[in-house]
């Protein structure tokens, strides 16, 4: 017989353990006590590391992150630093001098920043000095300076002669923000009228030696308030010209300075358990599902070990 017959015939002749020997096994087997695992396996050591390094990183993240009261500073500097140097490139340009030989229509307009709601109402009343002493009027006033912030507007009219002199002295009243000078010549305008006015009038010394007819009287009268209404026109556009108009506009910052915080001892060690907070909430977000995860995987591995462990107890 071959070595390949005999063990066909041994594993054909091998003995079956009775039905109570195999409950038997059973039982010892459910009663024994389930082996000791090391206290620190990877699987666990990978379960605890993930959280931790999440909250690690969202942390340093956090923390990286400029603070509320860092970008209001920085936001501020900002336009401060503009404002800065447009108030000195203002300070650097001359503003056009108006032409005392022509007839022009001078308009000049300054935007000023003051330190406060106050600042506003006494600069107004400075400006509005500065524009008297000049032989100038006042147009127009509004002033809001009750509350925290405070706003003005003046339309000023001052003789062109003083307008640069005015310009300069209410520029030094505050910081400024914006300026505009526009001039428009009218002496083209004058001229043109003046021309007019003398051709009407010669018509009118024509008409007068003629015959005094219904027909002429009436060309007389109609030419006649056709120079008035030039001449007057005129005499406005001269005197509107002997004055210029200056527009300034009066603000205090809209908010009050920050005011300077001086931490105690003890700052440092709140925020450090400030962080440790914010890094705790962040673990318990980030490793709670993966822990949930890793102890349904854990449970799936039992019940299928255990699936073969019966299967392989029932096996005849």
């Amino acid at each position: 017989m071959s070595q390949r017959d005999l063990a066909r015939e041994l594993r054909a002749a091998r003995p079956l353990a009775p039905p109570a020997v195999r409950e038997r096994v059973r039982l010892i087997a459910a009663q024994a006590a389930p082996p000791r695992h090391r206290a620190v396996t990877r699987r666990r050591a990978l379960a605890v590391a993930l959280p931790v390094a999440a909250a690690l990183v969202a942390a340093a993240v956090v923390a990286t992150r400029p603070s509320h009261h860092a970008a209001q500073i920085e936001r501020a500097a900002v336009p401060h630093a503009a404002q800065k140097s447009i108030a000195s490139g203002h300070a650097a340009a001359a503003a056009p001098v108006p032409s005392p030989s022509r007839v022009q229509r001078y308009t000049a307009s300054l935007e000023l920043r003051v330190p406060s709601a106050a600042a506003v109402s006494s600069v107004t009343k400075r400006a509005l000095a500065i524009s008297r002493a000049d032989g100038g009027y006042a147009a127009s006033v509004s002033v809001d300076a009750g509350g925290t912030t405070g706003y003005a507007s003046l339309r000023l009219r001052i003789p062109k002669p003083k307008v640069e002199d005015a310009v300069r002295r209410i520029s030094a009243l505050g910081r400024i923000l914006d300026e505009n000078v526009n001039v428009q010549d009218l002496q083209t305008q004058v001229d043109a009228t003046d021309r007019l006015i003398a051709r009407l009038q010669r018509q009118l010394a024509t008409l007068r030696t003629e015959v005094q007819t219904p027909d002429v009287q009436q060309r007389i009268a109609g030419l006649t308030a056709r120079v008035e209404r030039l001449q007057r026109a005129r005499a406005s556009t001269l005197r509107s010209a002997r004055y210029a108009t200056l527009s300034v506009q009066l603000s205090s910052p809209s908010q009050a300075a920050p005011a300077e915080h001086h931490h105690g001892p003890l700052h440092g060690l709140g925020t450090a358990f400030r962080w440790l907070g914010i890094g705790a909430v962040y673990a318990l977000a980030i490793g709670t599902p993966l822990a949930l995860i890793a102890l349904l995987a854990r449970l799936a591995v039992r019940t299928v070990r255990r699936r073969r462990e019966d299967a392989l107890l029932s096996r005849p």
